[in-house]
């Protein structure tokens, strides 16, 4: 992480509160579960929904954001979706209830697949050679600190201030990010050029992607949907907040050495090896906490232990497009990954209402976590990983 400029660390710090802001307004209804639950009378699947509507606009903005993005570039692209992001926390504030709240989290979807969709690329053309996987980990690995402050400061705020405060606090952590990307932003001075004429990928590059998109839809489902079951799962079994609020900080928090060290990892023993790691762990912690109970034994794996390969599952979908065409390549990254996480939470709580309990909302994110591992090979066999993911 050393030798770089003032500039790119500024981009890097920059696009790592992004992420730490994304995943602080993402978790806030998982956070908020059972005080949502008994406000507003939903059942696990009710929440579920609620859940993914933060995902459910990206299913279909992320092609044409993408596409505006090779026409408008990263700094107006990016510099708008997070403002959206600041403008939805305050809609879900002020909505007065579920109804609302569930339009201020797809407004944020919209903002958040304009910032997300750009960051790789962005990392792409600033970090290059040795430093691409570690600074993609930094930010890969921001987003799962902000699901673990979500979930130490949200309870708390909600208690104290009421239910739409933890919205006003995102919000405005977002509106002061934007600020400071566009203050900071650039355009790498080594980019490839870019077309600014609207054109997608060629026919095999978009399959490429695709496919590392479903990927990363099979991981970020099973890993969202544990995380926002987990609350109501240790809530059910009387366990009080301070022990859910260990679980989740190892849970989440537990990413960011995780995902540094894994990118690491993956320069010297190659993405294979790091990704089956990876998901093992994430299957067998979150089949063991529905099984056994296993709360916070459970969130140390998942945490640390399963949090190795999420960037080796982004450079795959960043790398599987030439440079000129990542904008778009990486919006269809997205598209897959945003209707996965659309019905994921509603399909892991229905599955809870079924079982009668919240263990089935482990079960299911475990099941679904594995299914990142056929898409995976699929992806080896369209093309060399060696050529993709070359060591240093």
């Amino acid at each position: 992480m050393f030798g770089m400029s003032g500039r790119q660390l500024a981009i890097m710090l920059a696009m790592a509160l992004g992420r730490i802001g994304f995943g602080f307004q993402i978790q806030t209804v998982g956070s908020l579960g059972p005080y949502l639950m008994d406000i507003f009378h939903l059942d696990y699947a009710g929440l579920g929904t609620l859940i993914g509507a933060f995902a459910l606009p990206g299913t279909f903005a992320a092609l044409p954001l993408g596409l505006l993005g090779r026409r408008f570039g990263d700094r107006l692209i990016v510099g708008a979706g997070m403002a959206l992001m600041a403008v939805g926390g305050v809609i879900a504030a002020t909505g007065g209830g579920a109804q609302g709240i569930a339009y201020g989290r797809m407004v944020c979807g919209v903002g958040a697949v304009a910032m997300i969709i750009m960051q790789g690329k962005i990392i792409a053309d600033w970090f290059q050679g040795k430093l691409f996987m570690p600074v993609l980990g930094v930010a890969v690995g921001a987003y799962p600190i902000g699901l673990g402050l979500g979930q130490l400061v949200q309870p708390p705020l909600a208690h104290a201030y009421g239910w739409p405060a933890p919205f006003w606090a995102g919000a405005a952590a977002m509106g002061a990010v934007a600020v400071l990307f566009v203050a900071s932003f650039r355009d790498a001075p080594n980019a490839a050029p870019v077309s600014r004429s609207f054109s997608l990928p060629s026919g095999r590059e978009m399959l490429l992607v695709i496919v590392a998109g479903l990927i990363w839809t099979f991981y970020t489902t099973g890993y969202s949907s544990y995380l926002s079951y987990l609350p109501s799962f240790m809530d059910a079994r009387g366990e009080g907040l301070a022990l859910t609020g260990v679980a989740m900080t190892l849970a989440t928090w537990g990413n960011a050495p995780g995902n540094v060290v894994g990118g690491s990892l993956a320069n010297r023993m190659g993405g294979l090896r790091v990704f089956l790691f990876g998901t093992l762990c994430l299957v067998v912690g979150m089949a063991g906490t529905g099984l056994l109970g296993w709360s916070v034994a459970g969130a140390f794996v998942i945490g640390i232990l399963g949090s190795f390969h999420p960037a080796v599952i982004v450079a795959l979908g960043t790398l599987s497009a030439r440079p000129e065409s990542r904008a778009v390549g990486m919006s269809l990254f997205y598209t897959a990954y945003y209707a996965g996480n659309t019905v994921g939470p509603a399909f892991c709580g229905w599955v809870a209402d079924r079982v009668g309990d919240p263990a089935g909302a482990m079960y299911a994110a475990a099941a679904v976590s594995a299914a990142a591992l056929p898409m995976y090979m699929l992806h080896r066999r369209l093309i060399p990983h060696a050529r993709l993911l070359p060591r240093p």
